[in-house]
């Protein structure tokens, strides 16, 4: 696959999500970043890095060791589904002329 061709990512910026493989496997968390190039989400609390940062005086960032979260592979999170509160696996249906993800367990719709 080239650089240029796009990914399946099944999850949206603001999805709540369970991560299903790694260290983490089980914490639930929101997407705060997808990115389709690469097939990863970023997940709040979830896959928690330290990263070293230097000082920018003229930025006023302040050095030393900072934890952050670190992209996961898009296939190891689970959508959450609002209404039945399980992980479940996303459908496509088209509602109104509109494409709209929907929960495989309960049938509602995952897009507001």
């Amino acid at each position: 696959m080239t650089d240029k061709t796009k990914k399946s990512v099944h999850v949206k910026s603001g999805d709540r999500v369970i991560v299903t493989a790694g260290k983490d496997k089980g914490k639930i968390g929101n997407v705060k970043k997808v990115d389709p190039s690469k097939g990863k989400v970023v997940v709040e609390g979830a896959n928690m890095v330290t990263k070293a940062q230097k000082p920018q005086p003229m930025a006023g960032i302040q050095g030393g060791l900072i934890k952050m979260e670190a992209p996961l592979e898009s296939s190891n999170v689970m959508v959450v589904c609002p209404a039945c509160e399980k992980p479940t696996r996303i459908k496509h249906d088209v509602v109104d002329g509109k494409k709209v993800r929907v929960c495989k367990k309960c049938g509602e719709q995952l897009d507001a």
